[in-house]
């Protein structure tokens, strides 16, 4: 007989809901994870420190209340390091108790150390002091994770030349920075050393940014960001990356050259893969270290689950612990819905950025018609309240059955607003349920109302010129 129903080899979002989910419906259950990565990296080098350190920047240097209180307004004048990571240590500090006491009273083992796969049903666990055990079990979850991709020829060393997870540890905030990459990653944290005063620079390969979103919506946090003086480069490739004693140079293939205090990488995840020695249980990573999975989140060893970044897209923490709860109940023999297609997305740039369905261009390539309903947070009495006049809400609206195709929104709370639409869409609503809504007054959710009211007035009007 097995030590475990169900082991799981990581604890961030995946492997926490697998492992909660297993233990809920009466499964012996454990989980491995290093003592110093509890909540895995979401909660030490990812999701949670990233955008507490977001909230940290907004409220000290007062950048969302210049448009009420002038151009010069700056909660502290002098920010720093300290200043910054203040917060996130007790965020973080206190999210790791509410995960260790959520693991505990689901009578969940916890396993400090690292696993190795010895069969297809056995994990050898190496604790801190170097001693192996064996740990069996009758289905195992696979959670382990991503970390930054590094080119080779890059020499980082955690100083002037850095990946997403040790930018937390900078010693003071540079003056200047260069950022290669112009993913999700790399543009929230351009937002956050733009907000304190460095001055960034972005290299992309590509021609664009962030090229799942609305054009509008990139093309407004852009001018947002140029005011900033933050320099984009796209459709550039670095060639080379040069310490010197006064900082760094960023040389790029088309010969430009550019100095900053540091320079950080946004290349890409890899998958924590390389010391589970897969083989031993007849399985195997693609070259970014990712676990192929059926639509159950299973392996091709059917015991095997795997779930969360280590297994490619979406990579988000919110579909992580979706991933996670399927398996486990699957795993269990327990009835579960498939995830509804209808993912959101919520990116943490300054101001924030947030949809669910298609965008204007993917709808005009699907030749699938459309009418544009738009509410401005300058028309809202919430926007002038909390100073924002340049967030918007995009309604993609379909003129044959007036469901909604897309919603798009740009500005404070967007990713909180994201969920009246995704609800609307999940439900098969249409535009006429939020004309016919009421909202609270005054609230940012009012601008779903503005924004169905200016859609169907422009259906109204094709439906004149029908007639």
């Amino acid at each position: 007989m097995p030590d475990f129903d169900m082991l799981v080899l990581g604890s961030g979002p995946g492997g926490q809901k697998a492992a909660i989910a297993a233990a809920k419906l009466g499964r012996r259950v454990a989980v491995v994870d290093r003592p110093d990565m509890l909540g895995g990296v979401s909660l030490h080098t990812g999701t949670i420190p990233s955008k507490t350190l977001r909230e940290a920047v907004l409220y000290l240097t007062g950048l969302t209340q210049r448009d009420l209180y002038g151009q010069s307004y700056r909660l502290k004048e002098d920010i720093t390091v300290a200043d910054l990571t203040a917060r996130t240590q007790h965020v973080v500090s206190r999210e790791t108790d509410v995960i260790r006491s959520q693991l505990s009273r689901n009578h969940v083992a916890l396993y400090s150390g690292t696993g190795r796969f010895v069969d297809e049903h056995t994990v050898a666990l190496r604790e801190a002091g170097g001693q192996e055990r064996l740990l069996s079990a009758g289905h195992i979850v696979i959670a382990t994770g991503t970390r930054p991709a590094r080119p080779e020829s890059v020499e980082f060393d955690g100083r002037t030349i850095l990946d997403s997870d040790n930018v937390l540890t900078i010693e003071r905030v540079p003056r200047s920075m260069v950022i290669v990459g112009a993913g999700v990653i790399g543009m929230e944290y351009a937002c956050m050393f733009a907000a304190l005063g460095s001055k960034v620079t972005v290299v992309e390969r590509r021609a664009g940014m962030l090229d799942m979103c609305d054009v509008e919506v990139i093309e407004s946090l852009k001018y947002h960001l140029r005011d900033l003086a933050v320099t984009f480069r796209f459709g550039e490739s670095v060639a080379a990356v040069e310490r010197h004693p006064r900082g760094t140079l960023t040389v790029l293939e088309s010969g430009k050259k550019i100095p900053a205090d540091a320079v950080m990488y946004s290349a890409g995840r890899q998958g924590l893969t390389d010391e589970l020695a897969l083989e031993k249980a007849g399985l195997a990573a693609d070259a970014r270290g990712r676990i192929t999975v059926d639509e159950h989140y299973r392996t091709q060893v059917p015991h095997i689950y795997a779930v969360g970044d280590v297994i490619g897209f979406p990579a988000l923490a919110a579909t992580s612990m979706e991933q996670g709860r399927a398996a486990a109940y699957h795993a269990c023999g327990e009835p579960v819905g498939r995830t509804h297609r209808l993912q959101p997305i919520g990116i943490y740039t300054i101001p924030e950025i947030s949809f669910i369905g298609r965008t204007e261009d993917q709808l005009t390539e699907d030749r699938v018609p459309f009418e544009v309903g738009v509410a401005r947070y300058r028309e809202l009495a919430r926007g002038q309240i909390i100073g924002d006049a340049h967030g918007m809400l995009k309604l993609l609206v379909s003129p044959e059955d007036r469901t909604l195709l897309g919603v798009h929104c740009f500005g404070s709370g967007a990713t909180e607003l994201i969920h009246i639409g995704q609800s609307v869409m999940g439900l098969g609503g249409t535009v006429d349920y939020l004309v016919d809504a009421v909202f609270n007054y005054p609230t940012l959710a009012e601008s779903y109302k503005v924004a169905a009211l200016d859609a169907t007035n422009r259906l109204r009007q094709l439906d004149r010129i029908g007639d």
